[in-house]
């Protein structure tokens, strides 16, 4: 069953241009106020028409959450696209942190509801978007896996955590990111914390040995 968004009888150049507008405005409004806190009238409100005038465009609210939600997705997996396949794995690490970084700035309010409102997504909806979530997740985690493979990080690396740890810093970056910030600058910081200290072979445990006690 296919879940491409409605299009209802629009015609004219001006009924792309207006269903992008509510798209935006959903998306803002969603990262502001949360999905199930944002109406339709709200939605009416912020575009300047009736609440009927909407049904022109959309079926229900839940359509823009759709719409937002891939947006999101097409966004984050354009951005690893870009990462080149010729550097080495450490190399496509900081360029993945600096992509989906620069993702999250530039579409603050896509990213948001990308990282938090997915959730409220339903049926085959849902299933396609948390598909399409762990599609983009384990594309980051196969540069961990390529540099544990070819000796550029430890060698009993768990790159499931490490992919994790690195997506959780910086999915949510969404709640503190400053417009004036440098997202390439912050990824190479979030890089040199994460990647040092996997980096090089892994060390066998030092089981460290008491001392005898002194009965004496």
């Amino acid at each position: 069953m296919s879940h491409e968004l409605p299009h209802r009888q629009e015609t004219g150049p001006e009924r792309p241009t207006r269903r992008n507008e509510l798209t935006r405005q959903a998306a803002r409004l969603f990262a502001e106020k949360g999905y199930h806190g944002t109406s339709i009238g709200d939605l009416a409100e912020a575009m300047g028409v009736q609440k009927g005038s909407l049904y022109a465009h959309i079926e229900s609210k839940a359509d823009l959450l759709w719409e937002v939600a891939r947006e999101g997705a097409a966004a984050f997996h354009a951005a690893l696209d870009a990462v080149p396949d010729d550097v080495p794995a450490t190399e496509k690490i900081r360029l993945a942190l600096r992509a989906h970084l620069r993702v999250v700035a530039e579409q603050l309010d896509v990213a948001t509801v990308f990282v938090r409102e997915w959730r409220y997504l339903d049926g085959e909806r849902r299933e396609q978007f948390v598909a399409e979530r762990r599609r983009y997740e384990e594309r980051f985690r196969a540069f961990f896996r390529e540099g544990r493979e070819l000796g550029g990080l430890r060698t009993d690396l768990d790159d499931a955590t490490a992919t994790l740890l690195a997506l959780s810093a910086a999915n949510w970056a969404y709640t503190w990111l400053r417009p004036e910030t440098d997202t390439d600058e912050l990824a190479d910081r979030f890089y040199g914390l994460l990647v040092d200290g996997i980096r090089g072979y892994a060390t066998p445990p030092v089981h460290t040995m008491r001392a005898p006690r002194n009965r004496s």
